[in-house]
C-alpha cells in the first residue's frame, strides 16, 4: 500500500490516480477529509492528519510499504521558508521507525544549498535530509508547474493581458501535474535500487509568449504578455498578499530561473502533456 502526502493537491492527487489506475492500494493524507472525496470515490483510503503531527504521521506511514513525500506549501502571508522547514523536519522525524521500504519525494529544478530562496533552498534541505536517513529515497525534481498559469485564466479573459514574472521570450522547462504524478508513481513502483535525483519536465520548453498564444487560441482573442520588471518582483508579490519574507524568497527563486541557474545538468524525463493541451483542459 502507498501513502501519499499532499494527496489532495494537484501533484499528489495525480500520483494517487496513477497508482489507482495500476490497481494499487493508496492512502491519501490530508488535513481535511472533505477534500479527498473524489479520490475516495476512485478507491483511495483517506487518513486525516497534519504533517506536523509526527506520531500520527508515523502511524500512517506504518500502515503502508512506500510513500510519496511532498512538502505542503505554506500560506504566502506567512514566513514561508520558516514554516516549510518545520514541515520538512516533521516529515523526516516521522520516517524514523516507520518501517517504509522506499520513499519518493517531490523537489524542484535548481534546488541548492542556501538560505531564503524558497523551494530552491527548503527542498534542497529536504533532499539532503532524505539522503542522510536509512530508507531508500528517490527524488523527482520538477520543472515549472504549468498549473501556475491556470490562475491567470480569468484576468486574461477579462483584459487580454498575461502577467509574467519572466521575460516574455524566455523558454524554461515546464511540466503538467499529471506528468509529475505518473513519474512519481513509476518510481514508487520500481525497485529499491532506483534512488537519487531525476529531473522531470514536459515534452517541450515554453515561454510566457507561448502561454499567451495558447490562451489566445483557446479564447479566440489577442493576448499580450505583461512582463513584471525584475526590480519590481518583491513589490508585486507583496501586492498579491505575500509577507515580506515570502516576497523576498519568491523573488529570489524567480531571479535564479531568469538567470538560468535552475537548468538541469542531466537528461530529464519527458512527460507527454503539451502546453496547449494543458491550457485547453483548463476550460473543460
Amino acid at each position: 500500500m502507498y501513502v501519499i502526502l499532499g494527496g489532495t493537491g494537484q501533484v499528489g492527487s495525480a500520483t494517487a490516480r496513477a497508482l489507482l489506475d495500476e490497481g494499487e492500494e493508496v492512502t491519501i493524507v490530508t488535513r481535511d477529509e472533505s477534500h479527498g472525496e473524489d479520490l475516495k470515490k476512485a478507491g483511495a483510503s483517506i487518513a486525516v492528519s497534519d504533517v506536523r503531527d509526527v506520531e500520527a504521521l508515523r502511524g500512517i506511514f506504518q500502515s503502508g510499504k512506500r510513500a510519496f513525500l511532498l512538502n505542503p506549501p505554506a500560506d504566502p502571508s506567512s514566513d514561508t521558508d520558516k514554516e516549510e522547514r518545520e514541515n520538512v523536519a516533521a516529515i523526516i522525524a516521522a520516517l524514523d521507525g516507520s518501517g517504509l521500504e522506499k520513499v519518493v519525494a517531490a523537489s524542484t529544478y535548481g534546488a541548492f544549498d542556501g538560505e531564503r530562496c524558497g523551494d530552491l533552498t527548503v527542498l534542497h534541505e529536504f533532499e539532503q535530509a532524505l539522503k542522510s536517513q536509512s530508507i531508500p529515497a528517490a527524488i523527482n525534481r520538477a520543472g515549472y508547474y504549468l498549473s501556475n498559469w491556470a490562475g491567470m485564466a480569468e484576468p486574461v479573459q477579462e483584459n487580454g493581458t498575461l502577467p509574467s514574472f519572466f521575460p516574455a521570450d524566455l523558454s524554461i522547462p515546464m511540466v503538467a501535474p499529471s506528468d509529475l504524478g505518473k513519474a512519481a508513481a513509476r518510481r514508487l513502483m520500481s525497485g529499491t535500487e532506483d534512488v537519487g535525483i531525476q529531473h522531470v519536465e514536459g515534452p517541450e520548453r515554453y515561454s510566457a509568449n507561448d502561454v499567451a498564444s495558447a490562451f489566445a487560441e483557446k479564447m479566440d482573442r489577442e493576448v499580450e504578455v505583461q512582463e513584471i520588471p525584475r526590480d519590481a518582483l518583491e513589490d508585486t508579490f507583496r501586492e498579491f498578499g505575500f509577507s515580506h519574507e515570502a516576497a523576498a524568497s519568491y523573488a529570489c527563486m524567480t531571479r535564479r530561473m531568469i538567470d538560468g541557474k535552475t537548468m538541469p545538468a542531466d537528461e530529464p524525463i519527458l512527460g507527454t502533456t503539451s502546453l496547449r493541451s494543458y491550457i485547453a483542459a483548463i476550460f473543460g
